[in-house]
């Protein structure tokens, strides 16, 4: 009876042991994906996955998914914080036809990271791609060294209604149907801040950069150019205010350089080069864009003067 009762024990133990190695594996802090990798494996460095949405169920929330090799890696919907990395130098894209490229629909405490990866929507073709990155919920989204182009709607949108911010560094976002950049919260008096820094925003079907109610900008050594509507967009629909500050940028060959709509709306541009623009600024209903005077530009002249000018 003893003896049985041991094996007993001893046949429990071992069940635990590999339901928890099992899960410990499912839920690894670092996984891989690679262009010849299978979705059937457990994700590790010698057996990597062949897509981020079959990784992601196998890697713990604030881990991170690497690409070892070039390869197409897929739709993936992120709802914890997480990181994906495509890695420097090589070819890692996100390639759909007829979705968005990244959904983020996280909670409102989790940062997204999203490195070294090129979106690719396929908008000349009868199916493309809707938004690259799509950002319903989270706290934080940072987006690096990324490559977007292409997309039927926009390359990143931000529908976030309470907070957070939008983290956009060395990224090139081009020829995308509507909006470059669209930050338009669907309401709410608490919208995501943005900080953009040393990327390019290039023939937008509309807008460069549309600026929903409540956000803040600010928008640094970057170029915005080729849009078919205006370079930088700002507008409030609501009680609040639209603050949008660009700085040390080229904004060129746009429709409109810059259009503020509606009271509220407000865009401070400083050390700024700007021509080429059909119009340089425009405002609609008691808008504000205002000048440092320190700028360069040509097609025209801001309407204001901006407060604190040196």
């Amino acid at each position: 009876m003893n003896k049985f009762r041991f094996t007993i024990h001893a046949l429990a133990v071992l069940v635990f042991t590999l339901a928890f190695a099992s899960l410990a594996q499912a839920q690894a802090t670092r996984t891989w994906v690679s262009g010849v990798g299978d979705d059937a494996n457990p994700c590790s460095r010698t057996a990597p996955c062949k897509t981020f949405a079959g990784a992601i169920s196998k890697t713990a929330a604030g881990g991170e998914i690497d690409a070892l090799d070039p390869g197409g890696f897929g739709a993936v919907t992120i709802t914890k914080a997480i990181t994906l990395d495509g890695g420097g130098g090589q070819n890692a894209s996100v390639l759909t036809a007829g979705t968005n490229g990244i959904n983020i629909s996280a909670a409102a405490t989790d940062v997204i990271t999203i490195n070294n990866l090129r979106f690719q929507g396929l908008s000349q073709t009868a199916n493309p791609g809707l938004s690259a990155i799509r950002v319903n919920t989270a706290k934080g989204v940072i987006v690096t060294n990324c490559l977007i182009e292409n997309w039927g709607v926009n390359g990143i949108d931000d529908v976030r209604n309470a907070g957070g911010f939008l983290e956009i560094n060395n990224t090139s976002i081009t020829n995308c149907t509507q909006n470059g950049v669209n930050i338009n919260p669907s309401s709410g008096a608490t919208s995501p801040h943005l900080h953009m820094a040393n990327s390019n925003v290039q023939g937008s079907g509309s807008n460069g950069l549309l600026l929903g109610s409540n956000v803040r900008a600010v928008i640094y050594n970057s170029v915005i150019a080729q849009s078919v509507g205006a370079g930088v967009f700002a507008q409030q629909t609501a009680g609040g205010a639209t603050d949008v500050n660009v700085d040390q940028c080229v904004v060129s060959h746009n429709v409109v350089g810059f259009q503020a709509n509606t009271a509220g709306a407000t865009i401070r541009v400083s050390n700024t080069t700007a021509i080429g623009n059909a119009n340089l600024a425009t405002i609609v209903g008691g808008g504000i864009v205002s000048s440092y005077g320190n700028n360069q530009t040509a097609g025209g002249s801001f309407p204001s003067t901006g407060t604190g000018q040196q």
